[in-house]
């Protein structure tokens, strides 16, 4: 199953998606408000014979109310490679490698959130934008693994490059923040140590990138991520923690509006998002849904 985000009618449930299409509504109103329980609640909640959802349904992505989202950085060696190539200070990135405390830091609210479907945003003061396909943990109020998702970190390696203090404008804009499809539960996928990451890149009609990676190149360990992450901060409504990727095409590639973007994760799912200029009435719609 993957719990859901969805639209129905006018109104916005939270659910799951059985592996037969059924979709189940839970008897709760946000995702956030799950999030407040300890895992063992909200396996036997969710797990519970929810009533069939009777009409169409539209996906939302999985993230709502006080839930933020986080990301690592340089926990591939690919990552730490594709940093330096860009980066006119590349020592920093081999140390935060090889150092004990991870690199974290605030991607997105939940309510500038995409999920599967909806456009990302390049930066158009930007001349190297990718995106960046990350396994993400889905957290509760007690730093409990509650499941997996798939996250594309869009970010601008241009930004980035010129100094690493322009991380921010590199990686939080208007669109640079996709996850979904739904969240997989963790007694469903008990070791995501060595799943296969997917990335396809479509113009036109033709494709322009393909890569593949696995967790299992993974150079932190994940619950190492979470402690730093929780170590002095409180998340009343959980947290998405999206832990680095190693997938990161060349200088001489760059996302171009039009592009479509497709990432899949073993075991969780496909999310697919269509390129666009991150421009912010491009995105105004985020704020009122």
């Amino acid at each position: 199953m993957l719990i859901i985000r969805y639209e129905s009618g006018s109104a916005t449930h939270v659910g799951v998606a059985e592996d037969d299409g059924t979709v189940r509504r839970l008897g709760v109103p946000t995702l956030g408000l799950l999030l407040e329980r300890p895992v063992d609640e909200i396996r036997a909640f969710v797990t519970q014979q929810w009533p069939v959802e009777d009409g169409p349904v539209r996906p939302l992505p999985p993230v709502d109310g006080r839930t933020e989202v986080w990301a690592s950085g340089v926990t591939y060696v690919r990552s730490r490679e594709a940093r330096r190539e860009e980066s006119q200070v590349a020592d920093v990135y081999s140390l935060v490698y090889e150092a004990d405390r991870p690199e974290l830091f605030f991607k997105s609210a939940a309510w500038r959130v995409v999920g599967d479907g909806e456009p990302i945003g390049v930066r158009p003061d930007s001349t190297v934008d990718v995106p960046e396909p990350e396994l993400a943990l889905v957290l509760n109020a007690h730093a409990e693994t509650v499941g997996y998702t798939v996250c594309d970190d869009v970010s601008s390696r241009s930004i980035e490059g010129e100094n690493p203090l322009y991380l921010p404008q590199a990686k939080v804009y208007a669109g640079a923040c996709a996850v979904g499809p739904g969240i997989r539960p963790a007694w469903e996928l008990p070791d995501p140590a060595a799943l296969g990451i997917t990335l396809s890149i479509r113009r036109g009609a033709g494709v322009v990138f393909t890569g593949e990676t696995s967790t299992s190149l993974l150079h932190r360990p994940l619950d190492e991520l979470v402690e730093h992450l929780f170590r002095c901060a409180h998340f009343p409504e959980g947290a998405v923690l999206s832990t680095g990727t190693g997938l990161v095409p060349g200088l001489d590639f760059t996302l171009a509006e039009g592009d479509e973007v497709e990432i899949g994760i073993e075991g969780i799912g496909t999310l697919t998002n269509p390129v666009t200029a991150a421009l912010p009435a491009s995105f105004a719609w985020l704020a009122g849904r």
